[in-house]
């Protein structure tokens, strides 16, 4: 039997990986949320509640699945006070994590990074925390996602948009990163290598772009241009020109490469995952206006925040060193998303 942690398990990425991880049938997994912006695991997670111990919730007829409505920060200053506190608190045998999964965040849309960028700086005390426990328990391997966001702002300009290559990161000639949250997750980056060098953590880092997916919060700007497509809104607004472009990648490409990159990077070393492909807000109007079968106006709302102009990533190193190609086109991904959305409206 394996054990995992996943933390920030109800968020889009986390819960997405609770039930990757929960395929296993050896696989048991802890996950802990404040249900801040993640949904509720009885919304999600298709197994039955099986008990509650306190606010712990067991679910599934072998109790594979634990959820743990709690602040991390708070669980993991428990655990480093005394490891054996899930055994001795809720008489649960979890002392050691084969895997931890840290996708605890302030995380949000644009306009959470740009609106409040003091309540995103939290980020920082989540991963000190992460990082301290890791360090001082030593589990089998730990994921710390950090974000595109920690890219140099000025390679990501209209006039000077760079593929972006994991080597433009370098902690020894720093650019500015995007905002507390990019800052956060630079520092995190920092703290994995010093986690995998002094500490002998096996860490693996990833710098995720724009990932999406069908169930994905109507917060971020694919699930919300789908919606809107699906209900043929016409004029369709679009925040900034619309001309400012991402690499979205699909979630199940995001899950792929991440475990795979976990059996295979522990120095803490930090990979792109993208398409390489650089789509614009308009191309991605027209793909789902396409879908909905019809022409909308295009409406610019300039006066809303758009972050940097364009932001893509170059996968050459993940390619030529992991062997790894995303499988999930632009098209079909997208399509994906507007079956999602039809359904809601």
């Amino acid at each position: 039997m394996s054990t995992h942690l996943v933390t920030g398990g109800c968020g889009f990425v986390g819960r997405n990986m609770v039930q990757r991880l929960f395929r296993d049938p050896n696989a048991h997994i802890l996950f802990i949320d404040d249900l801040s912006v993640g949904t509720h695991p009885d919304t999600w997670l298709g197994q039955p509640l099986a008990k509650e111990i306190k606010n712990l919730r067991l679910y599934g007829t072998e109790e594979r699945l634990i959820f743990l409505k709690a602040d991390l920060r708070d669980v993991l200053r428990e655990l480093n006070k005394d490891p054996e506190w899930f055994k001795k608190h809720y008489g649960i045998d979890i002392v050691r994590f084969d895997d931890i999964f840290h996708f605890a965040a302030i995380v949000g849309g644009r306009s959470k990074i740009d609106g409040d960028p003091m309540l995103v700086a939290q980020d920082l005390s989540i991963d000190a925390e992460m990082f301290l426990y890791v360090c001082r328990n030593k589990p089998g391997r730990l994921l710390y996602p950090s974000s595109s966001a920690a890219y140099p702002i000025d390679l990501q300009t209209e006039s000077n948009t760079l593929q972006l290559k994991e080597s433009d990161i370098d902690f020894s000639r720093m650019g500015e990163p995007d905002m507390t949250y990019g800052w956060s997750k630079l520092t995190g980056e920092f703290l994995a290598k010093i986690a995998a060098s002094h500490y002998g953590v096996h860490v693996t880092c990833i710098r995720p772009f724009s990932g999406y997916g069908e169930d994905q919060d109507l917060s971020y700007p694919v699930p919300a241009i789908a919606a809107r497509a699906a209900r043929k809104e016409n004029p369709f607004e679009v925040w900034g020109t619309g001309k400012q472009g991402r690499d979205f990648v699909h979630i199940d490409d995001v899950l792929d490469l991440t475990l795979l990159a976990m059996d295979k990077i522990s120095d803490g070393r930090a990979i792109n995952i993208g398409m390489g492909k650089l789509t614009s807000f308009l191309e991605l109007i027209e793909v789902f206006s396409g879908f909905a079968g019809y022409t909308p106006t295009i409406k610019t709302l300039l006066d809303k925040p758009v972050g940097v102009h364009s932001r893509y990533c170059d996968m050459s190193w993940v390619e030529e060193n992991l062997g790894w190609k995303a499988k999930i086109s632009i098209e079909e991904g997208m399509r994906r998303v507007y079956e999602a959305a039809l359904k809601k409206i």
